[in-house]
């Protein structure tokens, strides 16, 4: 549970948390303390992991020789490892006077010029929730990759469809909150999108968003990461079963049975980007193995996720008994294989043998092998009868 602090002041609190931010922090924070309103109290908070490019100690002597503020004071949390983003905000904001928050990376992807009209959105119009989105009119991203912006695309498209949120940048790290909504609230804060889980737990808030321009990143290091990717799936998942899953609710069978497919697909359409990521990241990324080597780890990597995802996820099955799981990863994965196999001989045989053209056929054959395995996994994997 979230430790609250009531506020007389109307103080504002800015969490900014850190890990190797060496390059950029001093200058974040003096922008900080040049754009905002004299007479409105801010609190910056920098939560640091124990960055081992020194960020915590530069912040303290920058402390230490800075002309302090009357209405902008900075702090620092030094944590003894690095526990993840998601933790250093939930840090940061027990820590926090303010009753408005605001929660920004320090890198200057999320230009501090944004501030003062998340906090007026907050103060003025009496929003409870302010993002500075990239995805409405007016917002863009800049120097990201095609295959980076794809990602983002697809990982919000399972946010709003899967969590039911209208909201268009459910994602973002850059966004500003009333902190009496998150009273009493459980936050688990697994992954780093903070925002996620706040919009999924609050009830009838009301949310603003502001275009703004995402620049990536010019001095230091991304923090995306494999694990980042498999942390959000984590809480994607939790998140879903945070409400009243539908297969609950609905009592038809082949209504429960669509769904169920739709959320293997779903899993699939997962699983193939995991194998893109991994293929690349071993055959000319980090280990530079041959290209059909990384090729395996990929595929191995995306059966392995897609099965943890459809016990968890499509079918609702949480027991992880070894014997059990080991038995129910083999089958996943046979029948995995074996509609590879049909699509494969599925393509071949509509192409050379009936003159129908290769995107065609593959659709054809795509649709076939993810039916039929989803078919044989329910019933022979998951133990389900195959309405239902």
């Amino acid at each position: 549970m979230l430790k609250q602090r009531i506020n007389e002041n109307g103080q504002i609190s800015i969490i900014i948390p850190t890990y190797n931010e060496s390059e950029n922090i001093i200058k974040i924070l003096h922008t900080i303390g040049e754009i905002l309103p004299k007479n409105v109290a801010t609190q910056a908070i920098v939560v640091d992991d124990n960055s081992p490019d020194g960020t915590g100690k530069l912040v303290e002597e920058y402390l230490k020789n800075v002309k302090k503020m009357a209405d902008y004071t900075i702090e620092i949390i030094h944590r003894k490892a690095k526990d993840g983003l998601g933790s250093a905000i939930l840090n940061g904001i027990q820590q926090a006077k303010g009753d408005t928050i605001v929660v920004m990376d320090s890198d200057f992807s999320h230009p501090p010029q944004i501030i003062p009209k998340l906090i007026e959105s907050i103060k003025k119009y009496q929003y409870d929730v302010a993002v500075a989105s990239r995805y409405i009119k007016g917002g863009e991203i800049q120097g990201w990759s095609l295959k980076r912006k794809a990602m983002s695309k697809f990982a919000t498209l399972i946010a709003k469809k899967g969590l039911g949120i209208d909201t268009k940048d459910p994602m973002s790290g850059f966004f500003a909150f009333k902190r009496n909504i998150i009273k009493g609230l459980n936050i688990d804060a697994i992954g780093y999108k903070i925002l996620l889980e706040i919009l999924v737990k609050t009830k009838n808030v009301n949310i603003k968003e502001i275009p703004y321009t995402f620049q990536d990143r010019e001095l230091g290091s991304s923090k995306l990461s494999i694990k980042t990717i498999f942390d959000y799936y984590r809480s994607v998942w939790k998140l879903y079963r945070y409400g009243k899953p539908l297969e609950k609710q609905e009592k038809r069978s082949s209504v429960k049975f669509l769904y169920k497919a739709g959320r293997f697909y779903t899993v699939g359409a997962s699983g193939f980007i995991v194998n893109y990521m991994i293929s690349l990241l071993f055959a000319g990324g980090v280990y530079d193995l041959w290209y059909l080597h990384a090729n395996v780890i990929g595929i191995i990597a995306s059966i392995t996720t897609n099965f943890i995802l459809n016990k968890t996820w499509t079918f609702n099955d949480k027991d992880f008994g070894i014997k059990k799981t080991i038995s129910q990863y083999g089958k996943f994965a046979m029948f995995s294989s074996l509609g590879a196999l049909v699509q494969l001989g599925m393509v071949y045989f509509l192409v050379d043998s009936n003159d129908i053209s290769y995107p065609f056929a593959l659709i054809l054959a795509v649709i076939t092998a993810a039916f039929g395995n989803f078919v044989l996994n329910k019933k022979w994997t998951f133990k389900e009868k195959l309405l239902g």
